[in-house]
């Protein structure tokens, strides 16, 4: 047995599946996974033995070998010059792009030039005429700048230009006017809200940093950005960066020092929280094997000493072709076992925030093509007891040439696999959330998840987070919503932010920083803050780069703002108290008319909940949280009724307030789900 044990292993780290199956032929079930068997040679009930997954290849497998999880999501929009024409839909979206691109600016405009006012409103109060600066960036008269007088002329000339055919100088306008209004955007002052910044430091800036001191530096730069979260790559590929006593080995670049230990040590120092980022079921990262100089196929320490921990795809695979990750089998009780052992010792060792869950769900698959996953040994006994069919044998597309009843028997046990796999996933987050929530009720649990479509993502990844967070198994979504630009973005956060609300769990959309230009990143921050979205999340610490650093320092270096997990209550009045601010600043400069009879009445209201926000940070309870939400309720109903604004964006400026109250509803949410844990 001692000599079958060490074949295993190494044919786990060469992928030989040859040189050991005459060793394993005693395994029963794992024999038959390492040497596939025809179909055929196996029964659904009378075998104590599992055929060998095994599928004819679908007729598009060869177009679709890459996999979309590790793509960005292409632009919505992609505009270039030229005298093509301009089709009716693109016209629509043109439009439509430059009126939400004009109100975001001038949203980033009014948080400027109102950020040093006092919050309470006054009645009758006029603001000083102010000239304009040469740069054209200070405060006007009024919300005006000449890059919105711009988009504003090319936004009314847009129909004229279309009708006549003007289809160059529409595309030459509409560039120029894009790009106007990000070179002038006003990044040089202090506009952000009190909002969750949290950027994911990946394992390769850490190993850069090499020591206590370079991590130290690495905080210092977040810091100096802004960046109030940090997601500290924990668990990669299945080594720990820290020493641990339950993995098999920690990262050998990592093994002369304990980067988790010095990341919490800075954060503290900078008063920036850490949350262990783990990797759940990815066990392996062919493109990490590079890095450490193994050979291409080592499918990681977890799986070279537990080769029976392996996910399979239906012809055998471990990792499914084009894809570089093997996955552990969720359904296996012994690697359930393992990561809860290793999500407690991080808790238990570590005073960390905060812990979270990434690669919580099983490999990208392509069910119309035949190319599916989960067939781990253990899931297919499990499935097999539970139905007396063994799932490699059920296919995703029926044979249609097999009867009716065969062919809707066939999609009945599909769906009944398709649940199976998705509980798996959905059982372990439920338990680890437990789990992690008994050894310390402070710390906030989050997943990293994909923003498709629900049903799409239930059949490709089996990725259920709706019912984690309507559940309360998870603090946070965190999207992985990384777009080539803010048309896309906005289209893909859209259904999970605007439209769902999810009881107290927020939903925090990511940014991928590797594709993007500074100002192209900033905008899809900027689209965020007027959504009801908490915050945002950057992708990664390795695209840091000086340009993007300066123009969040800049934009972000606001003093004493909550971080809005550690005081929830406090950050909903911040935040209102910044849309107060907003609204004098208007008040003044007369750009904001609310009707004579309601005057007084809405000035007054607007104040009252100002302070009873105030007073519940200061003083919490579910009373004073039911008291200020309902009204946060008749103040969102009278600002639709009783409140016109004239800037060069009014409908969004009415949109974007509503949104940033709902924003802070919340978080008071948030904060009264929180405190009852």
């Amino acid at each position: 047995m001692r000599y079958c044990l060490l074949s295993v292993r190494r044919l786990a780290a060469t992928v030989a599946v040859s040189a050991a199956a005459s060793c394993l032929a005693s395994w029963g079930a794992i024999a038959l996974l390492l040497n596939p068997l025809p179909t055929s040679a196996a029964t659904e009930t009378n075998s104590s033995e599992l055929a060998a997954p095994s599928s004819p290849a679908g007729p598009r497998l060869a177009q679709r070998l890459n996999d979309p999880t590790e793509q960005d999501a292409p632009a919505g929009l992609n505009v270039q010059s030229g005298s093509g024409a301009i089709s009716r839909s693109l016209s629509v979206a043109m439009h439509q792009e430059l009126e939400s691109l004009v109100g975001r600016f001038e949203s980033a405009l009014l948080a400027a030039n109102a950020a040093d006012l006092e919050p309470e409103l006054v009645i009758g109060e006029t603001a000083p005429i102010l000239t304009a600066s040469l740069s054209n960036t200070v405060s006007q008269v009024g919300l005006t700048h000449p890059a919105l007088t711009d988009a504003q002329r090319l936004l009314t000339d847009w129909p004229d230009l279309l009708s006549q055919g003007r289809y160059g100088e529409a595309r030459r306008r509409w560039l120029a006017v894009r790009q106007s209004l990000w070179t002038q955007l006003p990044v040089d002052r202090p506009l952000a809200q009190t909002e969750i910044r949290a950027m994911w430091l990946d394992r390769g800036t850490m190993v850069r940093a090499g020591s206590r001191r370079g991590m130290g530096d690495v905080f210092e730069k977040l810091a100096a950005a802004g960046i109030n979260t940090v997601f500290v790559e924990t668990v990669n590929a299945g080594y720990p960066i820290y020493p641990s006593r339950v993995a098999p080995q920690q990262n050998p670049l990592t093994r002369h020092w304990d980067p988790l230990e010095a990341a919490i040590n800075a954060g503290k120092a900078h008063g920036i929280e850490v949350h262990a980022w783990v990797w759940i079921f990815a066990a392996g990262n062919q493109r990490h094997n590079a890095v450490l100089n193994l050979p291409q196929n080592y499918l990681g320490p977890l799986l070279n000493a537990n080769i029976g921990w392996a996910g399979y795809d239906r012809r055998g695979n471990i990792i499914p072709p084009g894809q570089t990750k093997p996955f552990l089998d969720p359904g296996n009780p012994e690697v359930r076992s393992y990561l809860m052992r290793i999500l407690n010792e991080i808790a238990t060792n570590y005073d960390v925030d905060g812990v979270q869950f990434d690669y919580i769900r099983y490999p990208f698959q392509d069910p119309e093509n035949n190319r599916t996953y989960g067939y781990g040994t253990e899931s297919r006994l499990a499935f097999r007891r539970m139905t007396g069919v063994d799932p490699a044998t059920i296919s995703p597309q029926p044979d249609r040439s097999a009867s009716a009843a065969e062919q809707q028997r066939q999609r009945r046990l599909w769906n009944q696999w398709t649940e199976f796999r998705i509980n798996q996933v959905n059982s372990f987050v439920a338990e680890a959330s437990q789990t992690l929530r008994r050894r310390n009720p402070d710390l906030t649990i989050s997943a990293a998840v994909f923003a498709y479509p629900r049903q799409e993502r239930l059949q490709k990844l089996q990725q259920d987070w709706e019912t984690w967070a309507e559940r309360g198994d998870v603090d946070w979504i965190v999207l992985m919503s990384y777009a080539l630009d803010t048309s896309r973005f906005e289209q893909l956060i859209r259904p999970w932010v605007l439209e769902s609300d999810y009881d107290g769990t927020l939903v925090i959309p990511g940014i991928r920083l590797l594709q993007l230009s500074h100002l192209a990143a900033f905008d899809q921050i900027q689209a965020l803050r007027d959504l009801p979205a908490p915050g945002y999340a950057l992708f990664a610490v390795d695209n840091l780069d000086q340009g993007i650093q300066t123009l969040l320092g800049d934009t972000q270096s606001l003093p004493d703002q909550p971080i809005p997990q550690q005081a929830p209550f406090a950050a909903a009045a911040d935040r209102y108290q910044t849309l107060q601010r907003e609204w004098r600043w208007l008040l003044a400069h007369q750009q904001m008319q609310v009707e004579e009879a309601h005057l007084e009445q809405w000035v007054s209201e607007v104040n009252t909940l100002g302070e009873s926000l105030v007073a519940l940070s200061e003083d919490p309870s579910r009373e004073g949280v039911r008291e200020v939400r309902s009204r946060l309720t008749r103040l969102r109903t009278h600002l639709n009724n009783h409140v016109k604004v004239n800037t060069t964006s009014s409908p969004y400026r009415q949109r974007t307030w509503q949104n940033r109250l709902r924003a802070i509803d919340n978080l008071l949410v948030y904060g009264e789900k929180r405190a009852a844990q």
